[in-house]
């Protein structure tokens, strides 16, 4: 199993920045800022190659959230429970801030509940063991996502009933270990840190669901292309 600090997608997405030591910002929400794993943040996004920092919402010590946020290059959000994240971000007024950022051509990342929220929705375990329909992302980028697609039995079939009814939009089926890549609101790619790590489009028509499967890019290390929207 790949130790995921060594993950190149985290190379890529430093680069994709086009600076020596891009400001990264940590967004731990989604586990009540966990502090293992914003250790595990510092471990892998280490001093060497960026500018690492955090920011705790449950016991919040910044004042000025706008300015701090919009300061950085990078907004990393890590995964958890989506549905209390992006409730603990509208309480706080995070999520037009993110908005802002985005907006401004900051790179978006995360996985898993960190991928889901910057989509119009997606599938997720927010709500106990059992898979639910979360259709209340951020919809920074278009469509919808399910990530897991290939580690958890549950998620292509809900996932397929969810964009056949019209509860979320068309969207994305993303392996672990792929990626989803946008320009703003734009598809650029799929990326992925090993081989066969799959994308697929879902689609819904005709009362029919299609997967189309997508070209994924298996990453080395190096960016090659300007990017600036959210990483899935």
């Amino acid at each position: 199993m790949m130790d995921r600090r060594n993950d190149p997608l985290h190379t890529f997405i430093l680069e994709l920045t086009g600076k020596d030591r891009p400001r990264v910002l940590f967004l731990g929400t989604a586990t009540g800022d966990d502090p293992a794993y914003i250790l595990s943040f510092y471990e892998t996004y280490n001093a060497d190659r960026c500018m690492p920092f955090h920011l705790r919402l449950f016991h919040r010590s910044v004042k000025d959230l706008r300015s701090f946020v919009l300061g950085f290059d990078v907004i990393h959000v890590g995964g958890g429970n989506t549905a209390n994240m992006l409730d603990v971000w509208h309480r706080q007024g995070m999520d037009a801030i993110l908005r802002e950022a985005w907006e401004g051509g900051a790179v978006m990342t995360g996985g898993s509940a960190g991928a889901i929220c910057w989509f119009a929705g997606g599938t997720t375990d927010s709500y106990g063991p059992d898979l639910a329909v979360l259709p209340e992302g951020l919809g920074l980028a278009p469509g919808s996502l399910c990530p897991h697609y290939d580690a958890e039995d549950q998620r292509q079939p809900l996932f397929h009933k969810a964009v056949l009814s019209g509860e979320l939009p068309d969207g994305y089926g993303v392996d672990n270990l792929a990626s989803v890549h946008f320009h703003g609101a734009e598809y650029v790619e799929a990326v992925g840190s090993v081989p066969g790590a799959r994308v697929v489009r879902v689609s819904a028509s005709g009362g029919q669901i299609t997967e189309t499967e997508l070209p994924v890019r298996v990453l080395t290390g190096a960016a090659d292309a300007s990017y600036t929207g959210p990483s899935a």
